[in-house]
This record gives C-alpha cells, structure tokens and sequence, in this order.
C-alpha cells in the first residue's frame, strides 16, 4: 500500500483569511477558497492507519473536507494552542466509533499542562510522553521525535519509509546542529516559514527567505514552506510567494490538502 504524507493546514496562528484582518493575502483567501490557510498539522496514511501530527483548532474542518474517518494515533510537536487546540474534537470519535482510548503522543514537559487543560478527557486518550530520537513505528514507516528550535519543547518528526524520508519542522528557528547532521540530504523538508519580509521572532521562527536557505545548507531534494503567515511582517499573497520562490530548484509552497507520496 502506498503510503502518504498529507499537509492538512498550512497556515501560521492567525490562519488565512483571518476574522479581523483585509489585507491582500487574506483578500486572496476570502475570495478563492482553496488559498484559505487553516492552522499547521498533517497526518500520514500508511496500512489502512492515519497518524495525526498536531491537532490544530481547525482539525474537524479538515478531517472532514479531507475525507478522514478513522485515527489511530496522535504525535504533537510541541503544547502551542495553534498545534493542540484540536484535541477536543476526538472526544466523540473515540466514544462513538473506536470505543478504546487514542495514544497521544506529547512532549515530557506538556503532559501535566494536558492534563490540566482537558480533565475530562482522560477516558478518551492514553497520554504517553516521546523521546528525542527514539523512533515509533506505525506499520510501514517510523516517526522519530528530534529537536527544534522554538523556545519550549518542541519536536520536528522524521518519517522514514522504506528508502524516503521526510523532514516535519513546521515550528523552528533554523535546526540544532545534531537535528540539522540527522536530516541532511533528506528527500522532503516542511518547514517554518513563517514570516515574509522582517523575522519578528528571530529565536522560535523562520521567514521565507531563512527556510530556503536552511533547506539548501542541509541539501534537502525538495523544500516545502510551511506555517505560513500571509500577515506578518508583510502582507503576501499566493501568487507572490509563488514568485518568490520560483527561482529555487525544488522549493515548494505548502497548501491545504498537499499530499507527498512516501
């Protein structure tokens, strides 16, 4: 069976459009629905299974214009509200349809946060915290937690299937340098891409710019930017970042609903 990783959103916190902004990348958005950029998560297909990567706030949104029906495990990146804010959405998947708790997968440091902030959800997951660089299989391919840089704990997961490997950093500041050896020449690189023009947060993100030139330094076949934010620091839309991005062999823009075949 092939196996399949898929961008579910590919927006940064705000998502696109957002309520209180009219700038031009939201504009674009609102008036041609499949640029809209929903919070940052993906999941994996692999054996009939799907593994979820985050559980952004717009996870029922996406799980149903996806199609998904069926999950069997969740890994977060790190306890950002934009990367977990989703997880009450699961509560009536596993009471009505699974009717076993999910495994969730969380940083060591977000567990007692978890545990506080949906208490009464402890019927519908088994928390169980992962370990930088111990790799966690699920059929066909493995997920292996490695460091990120972005202020908290936070993970980027390496997938491995069969001979591909694909990199998932969608929050960092550039890479540790024993992330960075442990990714090197990697087939696929979803980054941070944050910022377009001024880096704001310098220590916990990238803008479009530092994510390609990351990508190159760790010889990557093809980059995909991620996370992004059509606000700050400069409003962009869909085309420019296409325009952007152009010159660069194998650099790509993430979209809601990119599939890469692994």
């Amino acid at each position: 069976m092939k196996n399949t990783f898929q961008i579910l959103g590919s927006g940064a916190g705000p998502g696109a459009p957002s309520f209180f902004c009219d700038c031009p990348g939201c504009q674009e958005a609102h008036h041609n629905p499949a640029l809209v950029r929903t919070r940052s998560g993906a999941c994996i297909v692999t054996d009939n299974r799907t593994i979820l990567l985050d559980t952004p706030p717009d996870l029922r949104i996406q799980l149903l214009r996806e199609k998904i029906t069926r999950i069997d495990a969740i890994l977060l990146t790190h306890w950002h509200y934009d990367h977990f804010g989703g997880l009450g959405e699961l509560e009536y998947y596993v009471k009505l349809r699974r009717n076993e708790p999910l495994p969730l997968y969380l940083p060591p440091s977000a567990i007692g946060q978890c545990e506080k902030s949906f208490p009464n959800l402890a019927e519908v997951f088994v928390i169980r915290a992962w370990e930088f660089g111990k790799a966690y299989s699920f059929g066909a391919i493995s997920i292996t937690p490695l460091p990120a840089n972005h202020g908290i704990e936070t993970a980027g997961f390496l997938v491995r299937s069969g001979l591909k490997r694909l990199a998932y950093f969608p929050d960092t500041a550039g890479l540790p340098d024993e992330t960075a050896q442990q990714v090197k020449g990697i087939d696929f690189f979803i980054c941070d891409a944050t910022f377009h023009g001024d880096n704001w947060f310098p220590a916990s993100h990238m803008n479009v710019e530092e994510a390609i030139d990351l990508g190159r330094k760790i010889q990557a076949g093809h980059t995909i930017l991620t996370h992004l934010s059509v606000h700050y620091s400069q409003p962009v839309t869909v085309k420019e970042l296409t325009e952007i991005t152009s010159p660069y062999r194998g650099v790509l823009v993430a979209y809601d609903g990119m599939r890469v075949d692994l």
